[in-house]
C-alpha cells in the first residue's frame, strides 16, 4: 500500500510504539493525528515533530470519543487510516492481594475501546477510496507471560477480532491488518521489563516501526516483527520456556 499522502488517526501516540509510528509516518508525507489523554505528553510529543497533529482523547469515554469523531468529520474527512495502539499493562498475581486492581481499565483500553472507535469511525472509513484499519495487538497473545494474565488475554481476543473483522470487509475499500510487536523497550508497565535479562530479547520502539511499516507497505495483513515471529508459530508451546519452566 502507498504510505504518503494519508490522513492517520493514532491513539497513544504520544510515546512509545504510538510515538515510533507518528515520527516515521509523518517523515513520509502523510497527515499524522495522535491522541492519548495527557495533554502534556502530547504537547511533548509535538514539540519533538512539530507536523503532528494532536487531540487529547481517552478512548474509553465516549463523549471523548464522540467529540472526536465529530472533530474529524469536520476538520479531519478524508481519514482513511486508524492505528488502535493505546495499551495498558498491569502486573497481575492472582496468588496474592489486588489482583483485580484496576481491571475494567485494563480491558477497556486494550479492548473494548478500539472496538467501539472502529464501530464509530468506520462510515467515514468506508467512504475513502481505500482505508485501513491497523489494530497493535502482541506477540504474547500467542504465548502469554503468566504475570500479565489479562493484558495477554485483551491481546488475544483483539487478535481474534481482527480475523473476524477482516473477513466482514473483504469485500469493502477498508484493510484490516494487525501489527503483533514483540517485546519493545517502552514504559508500558511502568517500564519494570526495561531492564535484566529480558531487555536483550526487546527492540526499540523506531526500530520496531521501522519493519512493521515495511511489511504493511508490502501488503502484508500480519505484521510479525521479531520474537513474535516465534510466538505466531509456536504459540503455548512456548509458554513453558517464556515463563521459565
Amino acid at each position: 500500500m502507498k504510505l504518503t499522502d494519508n490522513t492517520i488517526l493514532i491513539t497513544g501516540g504520544a510515546s512509545g510504539i504510538g510515538l515510533a509510528l507518528a515520527q516515521q509516518l509523518s517523515a513520509r508525507g502523510n497527515r499524522v493525528i495522535i491522541c492519548g489523554r495527557s495533554r502534556d505528553a502530547l504537547d511533548r510529543a509535538q514539540a519533538a515533530v512539530p507536523a503532528l497533529i494532536t487531540r487529547v482523547c481517552d478512548v474509553t469515554d465516549l463523549d471523548d470519543r464522540d467529540s472526536l469523531s465529530g472533530w474529524l468529520e469536520n476538520n479531519h474527512p478524508d481519514l482513511n487510516m486508524l492505528i488502535n495502539n493505546a495499551g495498558v499493562q498491569h502486573i497481575r498475581h492472582f496468588d496474592g492481594d489486588h489482583a483485580v486492581a484496576d481491571l475494567d481499565q485494563e480491558i477497556a483500553v486494550n479492548l473494548a475501546a478500539p472496538i467501539q472507535l472502529i464501530g464509530e469511525l468506520l462510515p467515514m472509513l468506508k467512504r475513502q477510496p481505500s482505508a485501513v484499519i491497523v489494530n497493535v495487538t502482541s506477540g504474547l497473545a500467542f504465548t502469554p507471560k503468566a504475570d500479565i494474565p489479562v493484558y495477554c488475554a485483551t491481546k488475544a481476543a483483539l487478535h481474534s477480532f481482527t480475523l473476524s473483522l477482516r473477513h466482514q470487509l473483504k469485500a469493502t475499500g477498508v484493510r484490516v491488518v494487525e501489527m503483533v510487536p514483540p517485546m519493545v523497550d517502552t514504559n508500558l508497565g511502568g517500564g519494570v521489563r526495561a531492564g535484566g535479562a529480558e531487555r536483550q530479547y526487546m527492540m526499540s520502539p523506531e526500530e520496531f516501526a521501522a519493519e512493521a511499516l515495511a511489511q504493511l507497505e508490502n501488503g502484508q495483513d500480519e505484521l510479525l516483527v521479531g520474537t513474535s515471529v516465534h510466538t505466531r508459530q509456536h504459540g503455548e508451546a512456548m509458554f513453558e520456556r517464556l515463563n521459565g519452566g
